[in-house]
């Protein structure tokens, strides 16, 4: 459970950078806690050997609804501090401007906080892969969000750098893991960040891997299906693996996996958060 390590520490030092009067950045403390408590919540269900003592797999789902209502009702109800004088606006790069997208922003914004967790979750595999993917996506979105409002873009950057100084001991042979407590909180960090700076085109871009990891396990799913009626096996359990273990099924290393995730990582945060700069 190395999230209960690094977040802490992410989030103590924005909110001492920031101050401790700032409502977004207290705002977005508070979701990032919320949902590293969803993902403890999976961390403590899985550690039960009994499976009469695991907690429903429908009450960890319920959760992680409540926490998206909660969210959207927060980031509704939450003045935040930015150059524009509406809420629900969405920068677009040239030459499409501004687009005030009504309640659908809302929408966007649950779905971001309900997806997210799982997608880093999913890629949280491999030592280091989670955990550099997501630092970088932080930092596209603190450069993303920095001309419209600098108070997240401080939060990503030290959510990010608490981030990176885990992977000193996530890397390779790894010591500590990070498990869903980690990848909950930084899912639930990036998502914040695109919701209230109206980042959502930088953040689709920067956590490209992780919507991909996403949607693969998705279209996994009525796969397993028709494979198991095909063969009269409904019963059978439904398995989900990561892209990542297809390719060391083929015989990659993991060095040399996460290596090249980081270096499409890399292009994906250079190339969101200069959509970000633009679009601003």
């Amino acid at each position: 459970m190395g999230g209960l390590f690094f977040v802490p520490v992410g989030i103590f030092v924005a909110k001492r950078e920031v101050g401790s009067n700032s409502n977004g950045v207290n705002g977005a403390a508070m979701i990032t806690l919320i949902f590293a408590m969803v993902g403890l919540l999976d961390d403590i269900s899985s550690l039960a050997v009994d499976h009469n003592y695991k907690i429903p797999r429908w009450i960890r789902f319920l959760v992680q609804i409540v926490a998206g209502i909660y969210f959207s009702n927060w980031l509704g109800s939450t003045d935040i501090s930015t150059p524009y004088s509406m809420k629900y606006l969405v920068p677009l790069p040239p030459p499409f401007g501004l687009a005030l997208i009504g309640k659908v922003y809302m929408v966007l914004a649950a779905a971001c906080s309900l997806s997210m967790g799982p997608a880093v979750t999913l890629v949280d595999g491999l030592d280091g892969l989670a955990g550099g993917i997501a630092a970088l996506a932080l930092i596209a979105l603190s450069v993303a969000a920095l001309p419209i409002c600098s108070e997240f873009s401080v939060f990503g950057a030290s959510m990010s750098g608490a981030c990176i100084g885990f992977l000193f001991h996530n890397r390779y042979r790894a010591s500590v893991v990070m498990s869903r407590v980690g990848s909950f909180a930084l899912g639930g960090a990036v998502a914040t960040i695109a919701s209230c700076s109206g980042m959502f085109l930088p953040m689709l871009i920067a956590c490209s891997l992780f919507f991909v990891e996403l949607l693969f396990a998705i279209l996994q799913v009525p796969f397993h299906m028709a494979k198991n009626s095909f063969r009269g096996t409904s019963r059978h359990p439904l398995k989900i693996r990561p892209s990542h273990y297809y390719l060391r099924l083929l015989g990659i290393k993991e060095p040399y996996i996460v290596a090249g995730a980081y270096m499409i990582s890399c292009f994906l945060t250079l190339l969101a958060g200069y959509l970000g700069l633009v679009s601003a």
